[in-house]
């Protein structure tokens, strides 16, 4: 028995209606939103009381999607330090393949987005980057050029 297909990542930001923003602007589509509650959540997710709003969003090619949460109860907890650095265990970062890195960087800039250092070029074939996006999480791009 094999798996068939990974459904969705989902990144717990604090502000819903900016991440959605910020990640339309990166070209993903709106999904759905929806409220979630009761006890279906509070066995799944494991807390007591669980109140989230999520917003699904689709990549473009209808393979890829991000569950967007915001828990109103129980509150999210911040990570400590708030922006870990890219070696942290755990999720490392959600990579994109773009047609235009810095169109795709101009366009992010006005949304938050913050280069954690520069754009590199790998061998000629990809130019990269990480940024830190919604609620401190790292985001890479890639465009490829060769």
């Amino acid at each position: 028995m094999t798996i068939q297909r990974m459904d969705n990542v989902a990144i717990v930001v604090d502000d819903l209606d900016a991440a959605v923003a910020f990640f339309a602007e990166l070209g993903m589509q709106l999904e759905d939103r929806a409220h979630i509650e009761g006890l279906f959540a509070d066995q799944t997710v494991g807390l007591d009381g669980v109140r989230s709003e999520i917003a699904m969003m689709r990549t473009p090619d209808g393979h890829g999607r991000l569950e967007l949460t915001k828990y109103d109860h129980p509150e999210a907890s911040a990570p400590s330090p708030a922006q870990p650095p890219p070696n942290t265990l755990g999720l490392h970062r959600v990579m994109f393949a773009v047609d235009d890195l810095d169109d795709t960087l101009a366009r992010l800039r006005p949304h938050g987005a913050e280069l954690l250092r520069e754009v590199a070029n790998y061998e000629n074939v990809y130019r990269l980057c990480y940024l830190r996006g919604p609620a401190g999480i790292i985001v890479a791009l890639a465009e490829q050029i060769g």
